[in-house]
């Protein structure tokens, strides 16, 4: 399954209730302001990094880049993808949970 976050750490839980449903080999696609959540010292960063360990988190890279977050401020273990990861990870993960 594929979960996507849009809306930032700081202004919402979705990115915290996404983790606590997500399961082992799902997949977690961060974009628009949900990419906030990729960055090293976010709220739940703690619970991103060990959440690393049996699911895959995608952040969009011109998402990162228009909030002026660089590859090196990311949590370890999450991919940069462009649109058409986004696409291909749409298409491709099985159903799609988006949290709002």
């Amino acid at each position: 399954m594929l979960h996507t976050v849009n809306k930032s750490p700081f202004e919402r839980s979705s990115f915290a209730t996404c983790l606590r449903y997500a399961r082992a080999g799902d997949s977690v696609l961060l974009f628009e302001d949900g990419v906030y959540a990729a960055r090293a010292g976010s709220p739940d960063a703690e619970e991103l990094k060990t959440a690393t360990k049996d699911r895959t988190f995608y952040a969009l890279g011109p998402d990162l880049e228009a909030r002026g977050i660089t590859p090196d401020q990311l949590i370890a273990g999450v991919k940069i993808v462009d649109y058409g990861g986004f696409v291909d990870l749409a298409a491709g993960e099985g159903p799609v949970q988006a949290w709002l």
